[in-house]
């Protein structure tokens, strides 16, 4: 059977990736195992480096990126986000809070699901709101175990610090008071892929009157049972495929 797509470059990048799966493998390596040029092989993983399809270990060896990960995470993304709304909501009821699922989108997290507060003073965050990475519990929470690098990164221009990520690493929970926007606090927690990669976080937000100034007292066990629920759905859905 031809394998080839009729795109060359395409064709090859996908021979540098295939050849990776077997582990950690030096420039030499992978044009024994792909037949290319040595500097076509060179070239070629180097971009794909680039966009972080392809990483180094320690020896310098090339091996698969950690942006695959992420690509397989967000292929889950419809039956985290179908299983989503009953979870949201009874948290929302468990709370008397609104309740939303944050995911990391570039430098900035978008509401990809949300359960209201029926009435009263809330806090309202719309589906497709893209929210800054710099601040608020949820951006704790996508951020707390991100690779040294990007953690860096996004720490530079956070209203947070790299010792609020640890408690967060620490405890599995982040909170925030006026950090996102005067007068709103908001507690989160981690949803995680079958691999253990954080993709989503859960969080309640609602006016300080309300949550007081230590949220997380009143509402991360209820968040983390609910981000919990979540991660099991995933799973279990990856065990029978």
């Amino acid at each position: 059977m031809d394998d080839s797509s009729g795109v060359g470059v395409l064709d090859k990048a996908a021979l540098v990736l295939s050849a990776l799966e077997s582990g950690p493998t030096t420039l030499a390596g992978l044009v024994t195992a792909t037949g290319l040029a040595r500097p076509t092989a060179h070239r070629l993983a180097v971009a794909l480096e680039h966009h972080r399809l392809v990483g180094r270990d320690l020896q310098g060896r090339f091996v698969l990126g950690p942006r695959l990960g992420e690509l397989a995470a967000a292929a889950g993304e419809d039956r985290l986000l179908a299983t989503a709304g009953p979870i949201l909501a009874r948290l929302r009821d468990i709370t008397g809070e609104s309740a939303q699922l944050f995911r990391r989108q570039g430098d900035m997290r978008v509401c990809a699901a949300a359960a209201e507060r029926p009435s009263g003073l809330r806090d309202t965050v719309p589906i497709g709101t893209t929210v800054t990475m710099g601040a608020g519990s949820a951006a704790q929470v996508l951020l707390a175990w991100e690779e040294a690098d990007r953690m860096q990164r996004g720490l530079a221009e956070a209203s947070f610090s790299a010792v609020a990520l640890a408690a967060v690493r620490r405890r599995g929970w982040a909170q925030s008071v006026a950090e996102r926007e005067a007068g709103v606090a908001s507690v989160s927690a981690p949803v995680r892929a079958p691999s253990g990669k954080v993709i989503a976080a859960v969080s309640v937000s609602g006016p300080i009157e309300r949550l007081t100034r230590q949220p997380g007292r009143l509402h991360a066990p209820a968040v983390m049972s609910a981000a919990e629920r979540l991660s099991e759905v995933l799973r279990r859905a990856s065990a029978t495929e």
